[in-house]
């Protein structure tokens, strides 16, 4: 039953139920109110280089491979549902008119002041592609840092600009993985005496080198040059030099101290190796570091095999040189099989020395 004197002011019949005075009956308040109120069109900015999607006042890395999807979540947040219905459901149908458009038929069924409604709208999506902030950047040359990967004394091996190369990538990478769109290589390439990786920010460039130099040994210096001022503020565009160390694990060298050749193992931190006369271990004096003064005399991948021809003492055996293939006695490391047959040697400026087997 209604209440005394509360009746509809639209259609002038009894409100029933505890509605308010001038509140509108069941029949008016569906016919005044929608249950959905949808926009005109939707549109979705897209970068034609990257696949972003522009949102709020930023760029999105989405990952789709359509924009189908995309579409479908922006017409859901543009969307109004009603704030008083309840147990609201839909479900969406898209159409592809074109490669830039898409028609979403969309069907939506909820209750209102406990009545079943159900509404119907298409809404039309337009994919708009621009060129995002990033790419645009990216396109324009922009970076902050270059990191230049040299080598002290020497250029680069190939191994070793590939590692600085995939180094550098795989950072890059993972920050944009993280989702940092502000990470990016600019330019990466092979110049006069190394490897030049332009980055966007100093903090990568700085992050780069440093794990270049922790892979391959070296250390890293830097320097910044002007290139600008803005609002009485000057710009700096930074340098980060990873240089290697003069010599590389698999080299042999004579440090010169009279002890004989040695193979280097190691140049992360002091240059560590291994005497080929004896066995023993080296390391570089403190000062010396990683680039102590010494003699090249070749290559562990250099090693030639050769006869195990006797061992004479502990500290001497006869081996056939590859070359002249006359016994010669040479020094016995500790590390060389008495019962071997055969050894591995390199000849070199130094004469004849037994190589490790690994």
């Amino acid at each position: 039953m209604s209440r005394s004197g509360t009746f509809c002011p639209r259609c002038g019949d009894p409100v029933g139920g505890s509605l308010e005075d001038g509140a509108l009956c069941g029949e008016c308040y569906l016919e005044e109110h929608d249950l959905v109120d949808a926009p005109d069109r939707v549109e979705v900015r897209v970068c034609a280089q990257c696949g972003a999607v522009h949102r709020g006042n930023r760029w999105v890395d989405v990952g789709a491979e359509d924009y189908t999807d995309v579409a479908v979540e922006e017409v859901t947040e543009a969307l109004g549902v009603h704030v008083d219905a309840e147990g609201v459901s839909w479900q969406v149908a898209p159409e592809q008119v074109d490669e830039t458009t898409i028609r979403m038929h969309c069907q939506f069924s909820g209750l209102l002041r406990e009545r079943p409604v159900t509404a119907e709208v298409t809404v039309p999506v337009k994919i708009s592609r621009e060129t995002c902030d990033r790419c645009g950047e990216v396109a324009g040359g922009s970076f902050a840092a270059t990191v230049q990967v040299r080598a002290a004394d020497r250029e680069p091996s190939d191994e070793e600009i590939a590692r600085a190369t995939e180094v550098a990538r795989e950072y890059v990478a993972d920050r944009e993985g993280k989702g940092d769109r502000g990470a990016y290589i600019t330019e990466l390439g092979e110049v006069d005496g190394g490897l030049d990786v332009k980055v966007s920010t100093t903090q990568i460039g700085r992050a780069v080198a440093e794990r270049v130099v922790r892979q391959l040994g070296g250390e890293v210096s830097e320097s910044r040059r002007l290139i600008t001022e803005e609002d009485g503020e000057r710009v700096y565009r930074m340098a980060y030099v990873a240089r290697l160390p003069a010599y590389r694990p698999g080299e042999v060298i004579d440090p010169g101290d009279g002890d004989g050749p040695v193979l280097v193992r190691s140049v992360r931190g002091n240059l560590k190796g291994v005497r080929l006369t004896t066995g023993e271990g080296y390391e570089a004096a403190f000062e010396d570091g990683d680039r102590p003064e010494a003699t090249r005399l070749g290559w562990r991948a250099d090693g030639q095999e050769t006869t195990l021809v006797a061992v004479e003492d502990d500290r001497a055996v006869q081996v056939l040189d590859p070359e002249t293939y006359e016994a010669e006695t040479i020094a016995r490391p500790d590390y060389l099989d008495p019962d071997a047959e055969t050894v591995t040697v390199l000849k070199s400026r130094a004469g004849l020395h037994v190589l490790p087997e690994t």
